[in-house]
């Protein structure tokens, strides 16, 4: 089989698994993205594979140079290559994309062991900005203020306590009666 009938199979067996998958991507017909990880998770991240020309008879390119990716040092963006890269030469000669795919998702935790949660990295990766685990501000939230026709408005709708009186929300039966449906006349 050529080349090419063999990305054609897979982009249509690629295609079908995925349908729906919000984490998968298909960039063009012969690249594509995957996010290993929830959206949020500070673990997560994105893997792209493109195909060159004679692939599956030759590697598929694979990076991680998404934005999505920046807050990942660098070591472990390359580790995480590595791994995929092992994975590409065991599987050389086969549809590999979908096998690439489910192995970073099954070894998300070991690629990303090594990785602290709690830095965020510029896009150069060289700057590391605060850690969550510390007080965010000691500014008290601040309560939204009210002129004084709005709390006079306030005042007259409520009763002493500040509760709303019994049935401030009841629907008036009388004027829903005389603005029946059309096919009542």
């Amino acid at each position: 089989m050529a080349a090419n009938e063999d990305q054609e199979m897979e982009l249509e067996a690629l295609r079908s698994i995925y349908e729906g998958d919000v984490c998968f991507r298909e960039l063009s017909p012969v690249s594509f993205q995957y996010r290993i990880g929830e959206n949020g998770d500070p673990k997560a991240f994105l893997v792209e594979v493109s195909w060159p020309a004679t692939y599956p008879q030759t590697a598929p390119v694979i990076s991680m140079d998404a934005f999505f990716n920046n807050t990942i040092s660098s070591a472990i963006k390359q580790s995480i290559l590595d791994k995929l890269m092992v994975e590409v030469e065991a599987n050389l000669g086969t549809a590999m994309t979908y096998t690439l795919f489910e192995y970073a998702k099954d070894n998300k935790e070991l690629f990303m062991e090594n990785q602290p949660v709690n830095t965020v990295t510029s896009v150069s990766n060289s700057i590391a900005i605060g850690t969550p685990d510390m007080p965010a501000s000691k500014k008290k939230d601040k309560k939204e203020q009210l002129s004084k026709t709005q709390k006079r408005k306030l005042a007259d709708k409520t009763d002493n306590k500040g509760e709303l009186p019994r049935g401030w929300n009841w629907v008036d039966v009388i004027k829903l009666s005389k603005t029946g449906s059309k096919d009542d006349e």
